[in-house]
């Protein structure tokens, strides 16, 4: 005698849906959402959206109390140097 969970495995909608969901998982991954990229170029004419995106993916964990110049202060601190 079949059960609820036969019946279930042994429809087409079911297994149509399953192979759907396991498609869209494999072309858009887990990356349907990229997080945004580093900014680029001088520190002191990025937004300060930029100035605490930019410490938050170095764990720097800017303060919402911290004031522009505090921001670019930070990230001018820990910026690596470029050596020629």
């Amino acid at each position: 005698m079949p059960t609820p969970l036969d019946k279930a495995l042994n429809s087409k909608v079911l297994f149509g849906g399953i192979v759907t969901a396991v498609a869209a998982w494999s072309i858009w991954g887990q990356n349907i959402f990229p997080k945004e990229g580093d900014p680029t170029g001088d520190p002191e004419k990025w937004t300060r959206e930029e100035l605490r995106r930019w410490l938050a993916a170095r764990n720097l964990h800017p303060s919402p109390n911290d004031t522009d110049e505090q921001l670019l202060e930070r990230v001018k601190a820990n910026m690596r140097t470029l050596r020629v």
